[in-house]
């Protein structure tokens, strides 16, 4: 009995050692998310390479560029700009994002308040949202007359080439996502406190009148892509995919060239002082939680 007992131990623990090893072969070494997560990782940091290298090129030689991001609600405009500039300077890459407007400012032409954040040589200022909220939310939400909306659809192409003219490099970009995907990110951000800031009752408004938007944004396209300053679409409905089309556009569609980095001599830290005394004095430190 013992050693029919002791030969069954040793026949199941050679079963589970050949059981584990059919496992470790059959298991592919990651899983496709990992490895596409690890793609999409390494072509950012390709591309914020680039960023870098277009920054340094705006520095030298004084270019002054404009990135207008448009789009549907929840569509990624947000994402796409932070994967933008979260590796640049922001004395060199400015976001803009206006609020409404305040009783002053509503008493300006149109285009005054967003005319005082145009870039100046060396900087690229990116709107997040832009002069294209009249003809998008203010007309659908009934914050400026249909006149209104369309007086701005003709002038907007003019004040466009005044801008390119000038020499300032103007790109236009608009997010779009589909109803079901737009639908699955607003319940998302319901259960998620990182994310319930986002969701706004302009949210709620912008899916429950799909098509008005949808008639608003097809019009305001129509009317204002021009060869100097056309549109482009980028889909959304998968993140990763739009964030790197978008900033691979951008990057293509600038004829910026890598800058020679001129490396600094530190030289010799100075010596301690022989008259230096330190302070006595207790100092608040922040208590170690980490």
């Amino acid at each position: 009995m013992a050693k029919n007992g002791k030969r069954d131990r040793e026949k199941e623990k050679v079963k589970n050692k050949d059981k584990g090893s059919r496992h470790r072969l059959d298991a592919s070494p990651d899983p496709p998310d990992a490895e596409s997560a690890r793609h999409y990782q390494k072509e950012l940091d390709r591309l914020q390479i680039e960023i870098a290298h277009l920054q340094a090129w705006v520095k030298k030689t004084g270019a002054r560029i404009v990135i207008i991001f448009e789009g549907r609600d929840a569509a990624g405009k947000g994402g796409v700009i932070k994967r933008l500039t979260e590796r640049v300077s922001p004395r060199v890459f400015r976001v803009v994002a206006l609020s409404a407007p305040t009783d002053r400012e509503k008493t300006q032409i149109y285009m005054q308040r967003y005319i005082q954040h145009l870039p100046a040589a060396g900087e690229v200022v990116i709107f997040d949202r832009s002069w294209y909220n009249r003809p998008g939310v203010e007309r659908v939400m009934g914050f400026c007359t249909d006149e209104q909306a369309k007086r701005f659809l003709e002038l907007a192409p003019r004040f466009e080439a005044a801008m390119v003219e000038s020499g300032i490099v103007l790109l236009k970009y608009f997010l779009d996502v589909s109803e079901e995907e737009q639908e699955r990110r607003f319940r998302q951000r319901i259960g998620d406190p990182l994310r319930q800031w986002k969701l706004s009752p302009m949210d709620v408004e912008s899916y429950r009148r799909w098509w008005d938007y949808t008639r608003a944004y097809d019009e305001m396209i129509r009317m204002t892509d021009a060869e100097y300053a056309p549109w482009w679409i980028v889909p959304s409905d998968d993140k990763k995919q739009a964030r790197i089309n978008c900033i691979s556009h951008i990057l293509s569609s600038i004829p910026y060239e890598p800058v020679k980095f001129d490396e600094p001599e530190f030289g010799k830290r100075q010596k301690r002082p022989d008259d230096y005394i330190e302070t006595t004095r207790t100092r608040r430190l922040v208590p170690n939680v980490y």
